[in-house]
């Protein structure tokens, strides 16, 4: 058989794997094709009308919340639809790639919600994408299992979390998968491939289809993919509503239509989350050009930073207004065997964790299942034996465009130390995404893509507008570069900083790293034979 594989509609380019031919069935591929042919277009029509908006913000156009949609967020009467089976509590989530140790693990975690993580915590080669599929339906049929080179084995309790999937985001593409010679957006292989194996085997289950929707920047985001969600279940004759989707609220303009975004998917609605880091991101990476939105180093930017809490706050009050859920932030400590740094670390989370609760937040995330005990118990004492607190609507609470904004209350210079960081944790994050992890515990913390995008996003903004020095950074790097090297002997100190350079230091910032370095460092294509 031909190493490119060939359906009707799609070709396969990617190398064969143990097993890939249980995911890339030819009925899964035509389903596939049929999505990409039906969505082509309109997926075009987003990333253009980003890069549109984009260039507007910068250059000055302002944010603010929609006139046209005014009626809509003052009418009282709709809410989304009631929560599906395995969704009504979710105090405690944890989130972290779809790998076959860390599925078991999170699935045997205690916690209520597993985020089976294909975009920020996932480095997307084509055996992670693939692999990851087959231990999603694993997990389903119940047939997961790993063992350690040391012999420790892992296997599924009684008691496990609901699945729930994030798909890579718009702005992504598959070049595995090709579908009349173009790429397929890597949203569509995700959800797709997932939704094809899974959906009706989640039902059989007693859950169902549930997925996390990352990186949507507007209504007309929400919109096109409840339009993917009543054609999937339109084409696999399963009803219509069955799909739930959470959306994370991570980028700036989405927060100025979260009631938009919720009328959007109502019939498919499970909330919305506060991603609270690659929302840092978005609105250094919008407001890049401006200096009054230059902020200082990134563990100075807390929840409790004015902008931030006029954020969550909306999107608690959104949420409950429409009786949906309220999801908040990551809690990214990793649990230590250093007593008064992992005391210390604790404290910190013990405060954000109140903090959500009390704010009104139905749920929270953790990235390491060692937090999940410790976070249901914080949210167990504002909840008791509630599943959810949606019943308390924060009518107290009126957030404008400019608490949204408010980002010079909480502006300052970088110090040398957190620049120092930000490279570190840039070129470190690199290193090990461009080698196949997404997931990467930096100091104390496990951090994703977020991380990376957040501290390189800082350092062209730091250089943009004075506050330090290219030949400052420079020396760092070389500092960072070297450290790097010497640390870990493996390291593609090369290709790491190179990747820097590009997506830090270059002319103009780019939205992402992660389209440049797939394509230079993850396309592996399969060799065409006759």
């Amino acid at each position: 058989m031909s190493t490119t594989e060939l359906t009707s509609r799609v070709q396969v380019l990617g190398a064969p794997g143990d097993r890939f031919d249980e995911i890339l069935t030819p009925a899964a591929l035509d389903f596939i094709g049929r999505l990409a042919e039906t969505f082509a277009d309109r997926y075009r029509d987003v990333l253009t009308e980003r890069r549109r908006r984009a260039l507007r913000l910068s250059s000055g156009s302002p944010l603010d919340f929609s006139l046209a949609t005014s009626a809509l967020r003052a009418d009282p009467h709709w809410r989304v639809t009631p929560p599906a089976p395995g969704l009504a509590d979710r105090r405690v989530e944890i989130t972290g790639p779809p790998e076959r140790r860390m599925t078991i693990d999170a699935l045997n975690s205690g916690a209520q919600v597993w985020l089976a993580d294909f975009e920020d915590a996932t480095s997307p080669t084509w055996d992670n994408v693939i692999g990851g599929q087959l231990n999603l339906r694993d997990a389903i049929e119940r047939r997961i299992d790993f063992t350690t080179p040391d012999g420790r084995e892992y296997r599924l309790g009684e008691q496990l979390a609901t699945i729930v999937v994030r798909p890579r985001g718009w702005h992504l593409t598959e070049e595995h998968l090709l579908v009349e010679g173009r790429p397929v957006p890597a949203s569509l292989v995700d959800f797709g491939l997932y939704f094809f194996h899974c959906a009706q085997r989640q039902i059989d289950a007693g859950s169902g289809p549930y997925f996390y929707l990352p990186k949507l920047e507007n209504a007309y985001d929400a919109r096109l993919w409840n339009d993917v969600f009543v054609f999937a279940q339109d084409q696999l004759g399963i009803p219509r509503g069955t799909i739930r989707a959470t959306v994370l609220i991570e980028t700036v303009t989405a927060a100025f239509e979260m009631e938009e975004i919720l009328y959007e998917l109502r019939e498919h609605s499970a909330g919305l989350n506060a991603g609270r880091w690659d929302y840092l991101f978005s609105l250094i990476k919008i407001f890049a050009h401006r200096p009054d939105f230059s902020l200082p180093d990134r563990t100075k930017v807390t929840m409790t930073a004015p902008f931030l809490r006029a954020y969550t706050e909306l999107l608690v009050r959104t949420c409950h207004k429409r009786g949906a859920h309220a999801i908040g932030g990551m809690a990214a400590h990793v649990p230590s065997h250093d007593a008064q740094a992992d005391g210390a670390a604790l404290a910190k989370v013990r405060l954000d964790k109140e903090r959500e609760a009390e704010d009104g937040f139905d749920g929270t995330w953790v990235a390491h299942p060692g937090l999940v005990p410790f976070c249901r118990d914080i949210f167990d004492g504002v909840l008791g034996g509630r599943p959810h607190q949606i019943d308390r609507t924060r009518d107290d609470v009126d957030v404008s465009a400019d608490d949204l904004l408010a980002v010079r209350r909480t502006a300052g210079p970088p110090t040398e130390d957190g620049v120092r960081a930000n490279i570190s944790v840039a070129l470190r994050y690199f290193d090990a995404w461009l080698r196949g992890t997404g997931a990467v515990a930096l100091e104390g913390l496990m951090e994703d893509a977020a991380a990376a995008e957040i501290a390189r996003a800082q350092i062209w903004q730091w250089l943009r507008h004075g506050a330090v020095e290219r030949d400052t950074v420079l020396a760092l790097l070389d500092d960072e570069t070297d450290a790097l090297g010497a640390e870990y002997p493996w390291a593609r100190v090369d290709e790491v900083r190179a990747l820097f350079e590009r997506t830090a230091l270059a002319r103009e910032l780019p939205a992402f790293f992660t389209p440049d370095a797939y394509a230079r460092h993850l396309v592996q294509r399969a060799e065409v034979t006759a």
